[in-house]
């Protein structure tokens, strides 16, 4: 075992994350090892998730060590490609100390029906487990990205499109990328978006828009 995987054994961020993993392996929501899982250890580190790992299986010495800077950032051949925008979150949000991407049916098909490259989510009450000043009547506004681009230019697009984020955004048909500064807000979040992608997909099922 090397000095990193020795000493992430011992880090209850580590440990935090790997439970975390695994609560979201039991939902479903990284099917087949999909979904990458960072928490920040300083200005420019963080502790990532592998590729493809089996999440349910995940243990801290599975953890790699994720480093950026302003001019370069290169990736452990054993992070997925897809980690690279977990470093332009960390980057440009402050309050990112958590960050999730998941790969649920729900948040999937979702991507895919919503044409415009955002939605805006409005008349429930669990927003406000997201965003708190986010009220029923105002609406809470979740923008979707493309993913018809190579991850370097996957990155570029998230950093142009940062001022219309908050917390969260949709990579079309790759599932949910979220942040936030706490392990468990990060998984309260999670929960509720998911909560809202179900009432929005049954929504418009007995509304014949399916």
């Amino acid at each position: 075992m090397n000095q990193l995987a020795s000493s992430n054994q011992l880090n209850p961020y580590a440990i935090q994350l790997c439970a975390l993993a695994r609560w979201i392996s039991a939902k479903q929501w990284a099917p087949a090892g999909t979904g990458h899982y960072s928490v920040r250890l300083n200005e420019h580190s963080a502790l990532a998730t592998p590729q493809y790992k089996d999440k349910a299986e995940l243990s801290p010495h599975d953890l790699a060590l994720l480093n950026w800077h302003q001019s370069d950032t290169k990736l452990s051949p054993t992070l997925a490609p897809g980690t690279l925008l977990h470093t332009v979150i960390y980057q440009h949000f402050s309050n990112a100390k958590v960050v999730l991407h998941t790969q649920s049916v729900e948040a999937t098909v979702f991507s895919k029906l919503i044409k415009a490259d955002q939605y805006l989510f409005c008349g429930y009450d669990i927003q406000q487990r997201i965003r708190p000043q986010a009220q029923q009547d105002s609406g809470l506004n979740l923008a979707i990205l493309d993913s018809n681009l190579c991850w370097a230019q996957l990155a570029q697009q998230l950093q142009n499109r940062r001022h219309e984020l908050s917390s969260g955004f949709l990579l079309r048909g790759q599932g949910l990328y979220i942040w936030a500064d706490s392990l468990e807000q990060a998984k309260q979040q999670l929960e509720a978006w998911e909560f809202l992608f179900s009432c929005e997909l049954e929504r418009f099922k007995v509304s014949g828009q399916l």
